[in-house]
């Protein structure tokens, strides 16, 4: 936690079929957000959610 508020570093990002990107989540640990992650991609939907670090590369 900052002055500023919690710190979620840890991003869920859906990508569909035309390669645009919006983020579903901010999350505190990288295993919350690949179990976000994980649990959307197990609907069987024509998207890919990945899961980034906040100011970095995919995890």
């Amino acid at each position: 936690m900052t002055e500023s508020g919690p710190v979620l570093p840890w991003l869920v990002i859906r990508q569909d079929d035309n390669g645009h990107r919006y983020r579903v989540g901010q999350y505190a640990t990288e295993d919350e957000a690949r179990k976000i992650a994980d649990s959307l991609d197990a609907r069987g939907h024509e998207r890919l959610y990945r899961v980034e670090r906040l100011g970095g590369a995919p995890a």
